[in-house]
């Protein structure tokens, strides 16, 4: 039996931290183990002139990796779980879920101390719908500009003074020890994170016993029940992985709570629901939720985003 595991990973630094984290923690519960990454350019790299909604969403980060794994030259791709699309290819599957990092949103600026200070007509970047909203509901004046690129990027556009502000996940500038560039946490209660934010997967091919047996120490399971809740409400909204829909849950006292949030992208509307029960139905709390969210209208808002 080979002792070498192979990573798929994005070229991105924040997917290369990611993927070398993976490998990290192999190498810890397996010493001996030899761990490569495989770096491959996906088509949701090369395509940075278009917003994402555009253009095929999140899954055109994933595609490429995946397509490694089916032919043979890698045994797991690691992704940030709000990238990958609700339904993987034949095959594969989701084979651990990582602890999560914190999953809230985070604002960036250089001259304002904080969300209310920004002023009425601010300049706002962000590649987001889901962010975009939330926030336009409550600062309907602010001008959302779509932001693409890697966080190195994103805080580039902003230095060269092209927004008054950007929001971006902070799990990815805590990875990349840009914690100290955060203007503001934002709660969730103003803006509900994306589905499985701050959550790192590990996909591979479902026959695959060896991998299986090596990645089982870094399932994190209660991350996992409530990225299962969440990716079940975006499975029943049909949603892609770049539409105005968020879906957050929590473990508290041996309940799983769920919150979920659908809104037109000008902030004109925002349909809100949540739900509570045991972590064991976590999948059938996502898919209710979602009914409640269908029922107060989110279809017709998610068919106008499709266009």
């Amino acid at each position: 039996m080979t002792d070498i595991v192979r990573i798929a990973t994005r070229r991105s630094p924040l997917a290369l931290w990611q993927a070398e984290h993976v490998a990290g923690l192999l190498r810890r519960h397996h010493p001996g183990l030899e761990v490569e990454l495989v770096k491959m350019v996906t088509q949701g790299d090369r395509i940075l002139d278009a917003p994402l909604a555009k253009v095929g969403g999140k899954g055109l980060f994933v595609k490429e990796l995946e397509q490694g794994l089916l032919d043979g030259r890698a045994d797991l791709a690691v992704h940030s779980m709000k990238d990958v699309p609700v339904e993987l290819p034949p095959g594969l599957h989701i084979g651990a879920v990582l602890a999560r990092e914190d999953p809230r949103d985070a604002l960036v600026s250089l001259n304002f101390p904080d969300l209310e200070a920004l002023p009425p007509d601010a300049r706002v970047g962000t590649s987001s719908l889901r962010r975009q909203c939330q926030l336009r509901q409550r600062f309907p004046g602010w001008r959302i500009a779509s932001l693409r690129g890697n966080v190195g990027t994103r805080l580039d556009k902003l230095a060269a003074g092209g927004f008054d502000a950007i929001v971006l996940a902070a799990a990815g500038l805590v990875r990349l020890g840009e914690e100290g560039r955060i203007t503001q946490w934002l709660d969730p209660d103003l803006c509900l994170p994306a589905i499985g934010q701050g959550a790192i997967g590990i996909e591979c091919r479902r026959d695959d016993a060896r991998i299986h047996e090596l990645i089982a120490p870094l399932h994190h399971a209660d991350t996992a029940v409530c990225v299962a809740a969440e990716r079940a409400l975006n499975a029943r909204l049909q949603g892609g992985c770049q539409v105005p829909i968020a879906g957050f849950a929590v473990l508290e006292g041996g309940r799983l709570w769920l919150r979920g949030r659908v809104g037109r992208p000008d902030g004109t509307l925002l349909l809100k629901a949540e739900t509570e029960g045991a972590p064991s139905a976590a999948e059938a709390l996502g898919t209710g939720l979602a009914e409640t969210l269908l029922a107060r209208g989110a279809d017709a808002i998610l068919r106008a985003v499709y266009g």
